[in-house]
C-alpha cells in the first residue's frame, strides 16, 4: 500500500507539470469514507471550451480517409462516416461506449456513457445518425460510466455515489416516436453504491461489477451478480482477497491451459498487479497466479486474444511516469499458473493508452490523444505487431493526456467502428475499402 500511494504522490506531482491549452493543470486525488475510490487512474478533463464551436455541431457526413486526412481528422486506413457531439446529447464529457445489435431488425446501436447518463443512437444509416435519447444517471453526474450487454438489456455502472446498477431494456429502441427523449430505468440493483466498471460473461449469464468503495464487502474487488433473469439481478458472492480491481476480464476458458478448460475465469487489472482467479464456484472463488511487469504504475486494462494464449495489457500512467510512447504489455498465458510477459509494444505517440479490444487478427486500442491506433497481432507468436491503422478524433496534439478517446467498440457485423471521445462526443469510422 506503501507503494501505491508512493506512485499516487508522483504522478500528482508530475501532473501538476502539464500545461493543458496553456493552463496549468492540478490533478488531485480525493478519498472519503463513504465513496474511497482514489480517483487518479482516468483522470477527465473538462470539454475543450475553444474547439472552433464543434460541440455544437452534429455531423453525419461521409469522409473517405485521403492523403492521411478524413476531413480535419487525421486518418490512416479508416473513413469517418458521422458523428454527433456532447452538445446535442446534452453533455459536458464522454466516457464509455458499448454496442448492441437487435437480432430481430439487425439495426446496429451505440450506447454512450456521459456525464449526466447514457445515450442511445441508431447509427444503422450513417446518413442519419438517430440520437433517440438518453437514461439519466441515478443519482448524480459523474464522469466515470460503464456500459455492457446481455442478451438484450444493458447494464450500467457509475462512480456516482449510490448509483448502483441500473438495467435498461435496449428493445425500447426499436419504436421511439420522438426523439431524443429521456427514458426510464427497468431495474435498479442497489447492493452496491458505486462501481468503476462492469464486466459480464455472456455465456454464463453473471455480471461482475468492480472498483466498488474499497470498505465494502469484497473490498473495491468484484461482485458476482446473477443476471440470467435481467430484471431480477441476485448477488451470488463476491472475491476481494486480492483488493480493488480497476477493471476485468471474465470468460469460459476454452484456451490452452488443460487444467481450466470449461472453467469461469477471472483476470483483474488490479492497480499494481494482474491478478488470474477461478470464479466457476461463487461460494468458493481461488486465486490462481498474479503477475506483475517492469516500470508499473497503474495496471488499468487488458484483453484476450481469440485463442486465449495471449493477454493484452494497458498500463495508464507508465507513459507520464517513465516518459514511454504508448505501450502495450503482452503475457503468455499459457500456463495461467505461470504466465509470463512475452513481448512490449510501443506505439508511434507519446499519447496515454486506455482501452484495448481484439477482433480477429487486430487489437483496437483507445489511444486518447492519438485517437483509435489498431494493431496488426497477427505476428504475435513470434513477437511481431505492427501499427496497420488509426483515425485521430483529437487532432490537436498527440501529448500524453486526459483527453480524446476514452474507448472504442469494433464488433459491429457492418463492420462499423463506435468510437467514445471526451471531448467531442460518439464518432462513427469504418475501414476504407
Amino acid at each position: 500500500m506503501a507503494e501505491f500511494f508512493s506512485q499516487v504522490v508522483q504522478y500528482f506531482i508530475q501532473m501538476k507539470k502539464l500545461l493543458f491549452h496553456g493552463i496549468l493543470i492540478t490533478l488531485f486525488l480525493a478519498c472519503s469514507k463513504n465513496d474511497s475510490q482514489i480517483d487518479m487512474p482516468e483522470v477527465v478533463l473538462p470539454p475543450d471550451a475553444t474547439n472552433g464551436g464543434n460541440d455544437a455541431e452534429v455531423t453525419m457526413s461521409f469522409k473517405p480517409c485521403e492523403n492521411g486526412m478524413a476531413g480535419e481528422y487525421p486518418c490512416n486506413g479508416y473513413d469517418f462516416l458521422g458523428r454527433i457531439s456532447l452538445a446535442d446529447f446534452g453533455a459536458q464529457s464522454g466516457n464509455d461506449i458499448w454496442g448492441w445489435t437487435d437480432s430481430a431488425t439487425g439495426k446496429e446501436y451505440a450506447l454512450m456513457g456521459l456525464d449526466n447518463g447514457t445515450a442511445f443512437v441508431d447509427i444503422s444509416d450513417t446518413e442519419n445518425l438517430i440520437y433517440l435519447g438518453k437514461l439519466p444517471t441515478a443519482t448524480s453526474n459523474s464522469v466515470w460510466r460503464d456500459i455492457k450487454v446481455y442478451r438484450d438489456f444493458a447494464f450500467i455502472v457509475s462512480e456516482a455515489t449510490d448509483h448502483g446498477m441500473q438495467v435498461f431494456d435496449l428493445t425500447k429502441l426499436r419504436n421511439v416516436a420522438n426523439a431524443p427523449q429521456d427514458f426510464v430505468v427497468d431495474a435498479r440493483y442497489t447492493g452496491f453504491g458505486n462501481s468503476h466498471n462492469i464486466v459480464i460473461n455472456e455465456a454464463t449469464g453473471f455480471a461482475y461489477p468492480v472498483g466498488t468503495t474499497r470498505e465494502d464487502l469484497y473490498n473495491g474487488g468484484a461482485h458476482f451478480i446473477d443476471i440470467q433473469d435481467p430484471l431480477q439481478p441476485i448477488l451470488a458472492g463476491g472475491y476481494g482477497l486480492d483488493g480493488y480491481s480497476h477493471d476485468a476480464l471474465v470468460v469460459t476458458y476454452s484456451g490452452p491451459d488443460p487444467d481450466y478448460i470449461g472453467a469461469e475465469i477471472y483476470v483483474g487489472s488490479n492497480e499494481s498487479t494482474v491478478v488470474i482467479i477461478n470464479v466457476t464456484d461463487k461460494d468458493n472463488p481461488t486465486h490462481i497466479a498474479s503477475l506483475i511487469y517492469p516500470y508499473r504504475a497503474y495496471t488499468h486494462q487488458g484483453w484476450f486474444t481469440e485463442d486465449q494464449r495471449y493477454f493484452l495489457l494497458g498500463d495508464e500512467l507508465d507513459e507520464i511516469n517513465s516518459g514511454f510512447n504508448s505501450r502495450t504489455l503482452i503475457f503468455d498465458f499459457t500456463n495461467l499458473d505461470n504466465p509470463l510477459l512475452h513481448t512490449t509494444y510501443s506505439g508511434s505517440t507519446a499519447a496515454i493508452d486506455h482501452n484495448g479490444y481484439v477482433k480477429g487478427d487486430e487489437f483496437y486500442l483507445a489511444n486518447y490523444t492519438a485517437g483509435i491506433r489498431v494493431l496488426d497481432i497477427s505476428g504475435i507468436a513470434g513477437k511481431s505487431i505492427t501499427e496497420k491503422g488509426y483515425f485521430d478524433t483529437f487532432p490537436s496534439s498527440n501529448v500524453a493526456d486526459f483527453n480524446g478517446v476514452w474507448s472504442v467498440y469494433p464488433y459491429f457485423e457492418s463492420g462499423k467502428i463506435i468510437i467514445s471521445d471526451i471531448n467531442r462526443g460518439l464518432f462513427v469510422v469504418k475501414k476504407s475499402e
